[in-house]
């Protein structure tokens, strides 16, 4: 039974963060939903701060093993030579675009995760670092390595616009609607068109950046 009601505090709080908010969603709100008290709320996380931190760690230690599995996998099939970017770009956001297709719990997280990062909180931003740390640290990695030619800086820009694209992506086709009508994409079909778009993105010219000239420094008033 304790099981079950935390269960229904952590689905209950998930819907609702994706839908309001970190800020305006209060716990009220969400044991209402669930049809528990505050005191399971506390018995349970101790804080609202903990909850958020286990609405997410309960999908995203999942969904971060999964990449790094795919990412040992084929690393060991390459005995050391670089991957190719689009086996490396698969493993990383294939994982995500299939559990945005899974209507089990896996859409709603990956919707708050994507407003999670166009909204992001401090509190919630540092926890999420903490999170993504090694995963990025291995996959920033094999980047590097498969793109020699392509600046550090500029591809840790591209790797930014990249995860935007996804939490665009699977935010859900509401956003895309005020382009024109169109229906809820087909799962297959949306995993398609992102993995072209992002290595589209990824293999891109390198930009035209010119250095903004040296300001010259500025002469001393004459007393």
């Amino acid at each position: 039974m304790e099981a079950d009601t935390r269960s229904r505090i952590l689905d209950a709080a998930e819907s609702l963060f994706m839908e309001h908010g970190f800020d305006a969603t209060t716990l009220r709100m969400i044991t209402a939903e669930a049809h528990a008290n505050l005191a399971a709320v506390n018995y349970h996380f101790g804080s609202k701060e903990a909850l958020i931190e286990e609405v997410f760690r309960r999908r995203l230690t999942w969904l971060n093993e999964q990449r790094i599995a795919a990412l040992d996998a084929l690393e060991a099939e390459a005995q050391g030579a670089p991957l190719k970017p689009r086996q490396i770009v698969e493993s990383f956001f294939g994982v995500a675009i299939r559990m945005a297709a899974d209507s089990a719990g896996g859409r709603t997280f990956m919707r708050l995760l994507g407003r999670t990062y166009t909204e992001p909180s401090e509190f919630v931003r540092r926890f999420l670092a903490e999170e993504y740390a090694a995963v990025i640290a291995r996959y920033k990695a094999a980047f590097f390595k498969a793109l020699p030619d392509v600046p550090q800086e500029e591809f840790l820009w591209r790797f930014h616009f990249m995860m935007g694209a996804m939490s665009y992506a699977v935010s859900g086709a509401d956003a895309l609607r005020i382009l024109g009508p169109i229906d809820d994409p087909d799962p297959e079909a949306l995993y398609a068109r992102l993995m072209s778009f992002l290595i589209g993105g990824l293999r891109a010219p390198l930009p035209e950046i010119h250095s903004k000239p040296a300001r010259k420094p500025r002469s001393p008033r004459s007393a």
